[in-house]
């Protein structure tokens, strides 16, 4: 069998660990290494597995392998991808693809110059829910979709992620781009005006946003409105929630892509609990990656959405700073 060699660059990113034992988990791919600057992040798996450890990235880029998982803080997303599409390596980049439009697309340009390919972290999109949904519009059921409402709030992440030199961005950032990437998808048009708001509701002295609304209009028509905030507390069941109200000529479909839940009230533990039972959104996006690379297809969820979805939350916070909608 021919197998895909990976390498994993940095774990700054949670999701890291999700797509590390997802790529185990498949017989045609061999996990080479990882890289990352903090051992400290990565040592319960070094100790645990028997794989190369690299503290600089280039040193990993420079091995024997055919494609890089990217984790690392949003600032360095371009720079790491650029790099790996120099050295010939396929990527996979976690969200948000980028922190400004044009290093976005010196991301797709390098890898189109080198020919490899390079897909975007959106698992959302292999929610059992999202599938559905998507089935149904395409089979019209819904007729013409005429505006969609979405919601993706979370936790308060910390670290990393409220350093705006790191991550570029607060929630507006962080969680606009995925459900803006199921609009997208679903429409198959492109934004063409935003109007946003953002702020720091939910916790004090942040530098960026914690809470925000972002409203889109499509280029066919459609309007988009999205609740995007790290507003969940701790004693919450759910880290978050995935959620869309589609709205069309002839129906309405509804989605929540975390329903697939148990719920439990306990005492013990003095707040509610929930132990998700679907399936793996991260393991099928994953699979979906190194089956496109091995068959030499292209990756089914590209650099361009990516640019897509991330263009809509920095085009919000032009829209904050100017008081009115922004053209895009």
């Amino acid at each position: 069998m021919n197998k895909l060699k990976v390498g994993m660059i940095s774990f700054a990113h949670g999701h890291a660990f999700s797509y590390f034992h997802a790529l185990l988990s498949l017989p045609e791919v061999e996990l080479v290494g990882i890289a990352d600057p903090l051992k400290s992040r990565v040592d319960s798996l070094l100790n645990q597995y028997p794989l190369s450890y690299y503290e600089d990235y280039r040193e990993l880029l420079a091995a024997d392998i055919d494609a890089v998982v990217i984790c690392s803080e949003n600032v360095y997303h371009a720079e790491i991808t650029i790099e790996a599409a120099k050295r010939g390596k396929h990527i996979l980049c976690e969200k948000p693809l980028g922190i400004t439009t044009e290093e976005m697309q010196a991301m797709l340009s390098a890898c189109q110059e080198n020919n490899v390919q390079l897909m975007t972290a959106f698992p959302c999109r292999y929610l059992a829910a999202v599938v559905q949904a998507k089935k149904a519009v395409e089979d019209g059921e819904i007729g013409e979709i005429v505006a969609i409402k979405g919601t993706n709030r979370g936790t308060f992440p910390g670290g990393w992620f409220v350093d705006p030199k790191l991550s570029g961005g607060g929630a507006l950032l962080d969680h606009t781009v995925h459900v803006m990437d199921l609009m997208n998808w679903f429409t198959g048009s492109q934004v063409k005006e935003v109007y946003a708001y953002a702020a720091a509701l939910f916790h004090e002295n942040l530098e960026v946003d914690d809470a925000g609304m972002i409203h889109v209009k499509f280029a066919n028509g459609a309007f988009g409105v999205l609740d995007t905030s790290w507003s969940r507390t701790a004693p919450f069941p759910t880290w978050g929630d995935v959620t869309m109200e589609i709205i069309g000529t002839k129906g309405v479909i509804s989605v929540d892509g975390l329903a697939q839940k148990n719920e439990l009230y306990s005492s013990a533990a003095g707040k509610g609990q929930w132990d998700y039972w679907g399936d793996n959104m991260d393991a099928y996006m994953i699979q979906a990656f190194v089956q496109a690379l091995l068959s030499g297809e292209a990756v089914p969820i590209s650099g361009e959405d990516g640019l897509r979805s991330a263009a809509v939350a920095l085009a919000g916070y032009r829209s904050i700073q100017e008081g009115q909608p922004v053209l895009l």
